[in-house]
């Protein structure tokens, strides 16, 4: 579990995020949605401990980062495995050596414990007979597959995902997700997601929590969000026909 307490943090004289707490459970997915300069970035950052907050906690598990020296930082990041927007993949390498780099960089472990369990991840993905090839060979989706099976390889505690479905069509988007939400559970992992897609907030949001001009606004499920009196949140979630239809469908279904 990571909680995060009483966060604030500012640039220049202006405030990002205005004492934000959340609590991001484990073996959950946890989302943090908003729009585009609503401090959701630097939330997670934070969290990372990529930007320092003025003020505030963020507690692993009861260790809080905030406290930290930059060697204790380092070995918490031995803990957490990240995905990054575009992949991140080393075009140099194959799948298998993509797999492996975070494995031969932090463990100990010999070659063929590195192969093995590279192996394991990269079949946990379903890209059995891909590790052979280059990322410039394979499709958009199966390379966050690839980014995926790196960032569990040191099977982490925590993983963070920063906007996992850019670029890739509805249908692979919807695989990556239900992947990610397989591995959470599966591996009783603290997961949290920065995403803009909506189907990812409906289809796999176990604790969501939403931020506005750098204020935590609203927590909840995919469930009570269609129940939602916050305008802010309906405006973002439901904007487009097909989200308001969904919600008028799942609303109107409910008491039957």
């Amino acid at each position: 579990m990571i909680e995060v307490r009483n966060l604030t943090k500012s640039f220049d004289g202006r405030t990002i995020l205005h004492d934000v707490s959340a609590t991001f459970e484990t073996g959950k997915t946890n989302l943090i949605i908003g729009q585009s300069g609503s401090g959701k970035t630097v939330l997670i950052k934070s969290i990372i401990g990529l930007i320092r907050p003025e003020k505030g906690e963020i507690l692993y598990d009861g260790r809080d980062i905030m406290k930290m020296d930059t060697d204790q930082i380092k070995e918490l990041r031995k803990e957490i495995g990240m995905l990054f927007q575009g992949s991140a993949l080393f075009d140099s390498e194959t799948v298998l050596g993509n797999v492996a780099f975070p494995l031969t960089m932090f463990t100990d472990m010999t070659a063929a414990e590195i192969y093995d369990r590279a192996q394991f991840c990269i079949e946990r993905v379903n890209l059995k007979g891909a590790d052979s090839k280059y990322p410039s060979e394979i499709s958009g989706g199966m390379q966050k597959r690839v980014a995926i099976a790196r960032a569990i390889a040191l099977n982490p505690k925590y993983l963070f995902c920063d906007e996992p479905n850019s670029g890739l069509d509805p249908r692979t988007s919807i695989v990556i997700d239900e992947l990610l939400s397989d591995i959470t559970h599966e591996y009783n992992i603290t997961t949290i997601i920065n995403t803009h897609d909506m189907n990812s907030v409906l289809g796999i949001g176990e604790n969501i929590i939403f931020i506005n001009k750098g204020y935590r606004e609203w927590v909840g499920d995919m469930n009570q969000i269609y129940h939602t009196a916050n305008e802010a949140l309906n405006n973002f979630v439901f904007a487009n026909d097909l989200f308001q239809k969904v919600k008028q469908y799942v609303l109107s279904h409910e008491h039957h």
